[in-house]
């Protein structure tokens, strides 16, 4: 298994046992780097109890991409404190998922239609810089 924590430093480390975990590659490509902001979400929405809105307004951002598992919970609810908070909403519908399939598409439905949120599959989501610059994930 591997799992990412982090150090009574502020920095982050990596578990890992033998023989590897599915998705340690993953979690290793995830892993915040020295200068890489990070929130640690102690409940469902990613704003309860944490310190994301100061940083995303000191960031100057106005527009979030939301993805993750569980649509029908962390997601949907983050995306609705995000809504309360005047944020432009993205959910990608193919980088999000649930237990159950319909769950994920009645909390999609729900984010589109009560919080506005824009669905695009995750190849068409367009970021773009402080610079300026647009990029594709």
């Amino acid at each position: 298994m591997a799992c990412g924590s982090q150090t009574s430093g502020g920095r982050w480390s990596i578990a890992s046992a033998s023989p590897p975990a599915p998705g340690a590659s993953i979690v290793r490509l995830l892993t915040p780097g020295d200068h890489d902001y990070f929130v640690l979400k102690p409940k469902h929405s990613g704003f309860y109890s944490t310190t994301l809105h100061v940083l995303l307004v000191h960031l100057g951002v106005t527009r979030l991409v939301l993805t993750g598992f569980a649509a029908n919970l962390c997601v949907l609810y983050t995306a609705n404190d995000a809504y309360m908070r005047d944020y432009k909403i993205v959910v990608p519908p193919d980088c999000v998922a649930s237990e159950k399939r319909s769950d994920t598409r009645l909390a999609l439905e729900h984010m589109k239609r009560f919080l506005k949120a824009e669905l695009v599959p995750g190849e068409k989501v367009e970021f773009s810089s402080r610079r300026g610059r647009r990029a594709s994930i």
